[in-house]
């Protein structure tokens, strides 16, 4: 009886993840964030092992959860599914393992601290808020998906974001959704009621701030007319040499669509070209009077790009970049430059490279050899365009990296642009999860976002990330959206303070902790 209880409780937080992760866009099912609860009550029942059992448990909770937030990893090796097919499902197990432990550590130390009565939950959202916060930070971070961005960006709970921040939210969403765990516990009726009252206040409190800031009449867009270009290239046909030609013309094709009015900025998505633009733009290059023809007078091309540069040694060093265009009396020039500073670990460089390159794991990166990461992020400020800061793909996932990079430089940007390879994706979750992730760094800056990805889903999203009517490219639409850039906000307190309200929040846990630790006493 003993056994079959236990492996009931494991299927129990396998679930109680599985729920949390379909709680998430694209699937939306929040009744799913009832899992935080589950899994609390589960770590609460006794065993032999109790620490042992709660590292497990939360451990399945978290193959549960990450399961079905990135089972679209294992579409990347599917492009070359030849030479790298063989990938995909170690890639997945790996990854939705190994982010696991994560979890597994949380309900691990959550456990240890053996906290009994109403402050448990505080503690709970604690434990699993820091170690998501550390998820987002050790080996290069991969905060995809957090438990705060459960709510569909530009909804009333998702502009807590500008007060708490990503990691702040997620402490408050775990909080108010394990609040029912004390129904199964030893409580009395006093405390239950306290708790449960306590996370419904909580959680109308969430909704009524997002209602009144949402309610402002949004600002009147008077920046500049922008193009965001989605040609709709597959990811499986755009490295083969020979259609470059075609791809560079569909790319040209809708930069020059007539319009009513010409845009003063156009934007290409990251990796446009399945080709190194040093070699495009060079004297001599078929492309580069073609790419200036691209460009009118005083226009901004915005360019995902591979570029190449070569060391003191002579050894040739690649970028992901984004490559900023301006066409002037003296034609086409070279405003800007940025190098993606954070690389996808396996997909645009290897961790442990030589011993990987031993095994025969490669990179995804369709380069000689791996990506290098650029300088420290900063606005780029250039004629033609107001600042802004790049972030390419991966970039859109961590929170505080527009407001670091602002800091650093002294400038606030005025919006942010988002250029993403989604192709990698595929027809899955993915670029839908992507887009959900991306518009929370607009709430937490206060600034607009504009989003190019080559196939899908490309957007204008406003200040409170909200996508723009009409401003929108799904999966496998080609076209152009033509919009004026929206208006930021004033600096919210999550540009100004950062992570400073959630380390109040993790300290609000620590003094849970001592206050039932004590009380157990």
């Amino acid at each position: 009886m003993a056994d079959r209880r236990a492996w009931l409780h494991r299927l129990g937080a396998l679930l109680a993840g599985l729920a949390a992760g379909l709680a998430h866009p694209p699937f939306g099912l929040l009744p799913g964030l009832l899992g935080y609860a589950l899994l609390l009550a589960l770590l609460q029942t006794d065993g032999e092992r109790p620490l042992r059992s709660a590292l497990l448990r939360g451990w399945l909770a978290g193959v549960g959860y990450f399961s079905v937030g990135v089972w679209w990893v294992v579409e990347p090796f599917m492009v070359d599914a030849a030479n790298q097919g063989w990938m995909a499902p170690f890639a997945l197990v790996l990854m939705a393992g190994g982010l696991a432990l994560f979890w597994g550590a949380a309900s691990l130390v959550y456990r240890a601290l053996a906290p009994v009565g109403d402050w448990r939950v505080l503690v709970f959202a604690g434990a699993l808020a820091g170690f998501e916060w550390l998820r987002g930070h050790i080996f290069t971070g991969f905060p995809w998906n957090l438990p705060g961005e459960t709510w569909a960006a530009g909804s009333a709970p998702s502009q807590a974001a500008s007060v708490l921040g990503a990691y702040g939210l997620t402490w408050l969403t775990v909080g108010i959704a394990a609040a029912p765990a004390v129904l199964a516990g030893r409580e009395g009726h006093r405390a239950r009621g306290i708790a449960i009252g306590l996370a419904a206040l909580t959680l109308a409190g969430l909704y009524g701030f997002g209602l009144a800031r949402l309610q402002q009449a949004p600002a009147v867009a008077t920046g500049p007319l922008v193009r965001i270009v989605q040609a709709d290239i597959d990811q499986k046909t755009k490295w083969r040499a020979e259609n470059l030609p075609a791809i560079f013309q569909t790319y040209a094709d809708l930069s020059r669509q007539p319009a009513a009015r010409r845009p003063e900025i156009v934007i290409w998505p990251e990796g446009a070209l399945p080709a190194v633009i040093d070699r495009l733009i060079e004297p001599g290059s078929p492309y580069a009077p073609l790419l200036r023809d691209v460009v009118g007078r005083d226009q901004v091309l915005l360019m995902g790009a591979n570029r190449m540069r070569t060391d003191e040694a002579g050894q040739a060093i690649y970028h992901n970049a984004l490559v900023a265009f301006r066409r002037d009396a003296d034609g086409l020039r070279v405003a800007g430059i940025y190098d993606k500073h954070r690389l996808v670990p396996f997909g645009e460089f290897l961790p442990f490279g030589s011993l990987a390159t031993k095994l025969g794991i490669r990179s995804l990166v369709h380069m000689p050899s791996d990506f290098t990461p650029g300088p420290e992020p900063r606005p780029i400020q250039m004629a033609g365009a107001p600042a802004f800061q790049p972030l390419i793909c991966y970039e859109a996932l961590f929170p505080g990296f527009t407001r670091q990079a602002a800091r650093r430089a002294g400038v606030r940007p005025a919006f942010i642009l988002n250029i993403s390879n989604d192709a990698w994706f595929g027809v899955t979750s993915g670029p839908l999860q992507h887009l959900n992730i991306a518009s929370y760094r607009a709430i937490e800056e206060g600034l607009p976002i504009l989003r190019a990805t080559p196939t899908g889903v490309s957007a204008v999203i406003d200040a409170m990330g909200r996508i723009v009517p009409g401003a929108r490219l799904n999966a496998g639409e080609l076209g152009v959206i033509d919009q004026p850039l929206p208006a930021a906000l004033r600096p919210t307190l999550y540009h100004q303070h950062g992570d400073r309200i959630f380390l109040f929040l993790m300290a609000v846990s620590l003094i849970a902790t001592v206050a039932g630790r004590t009380r157990r006493r």
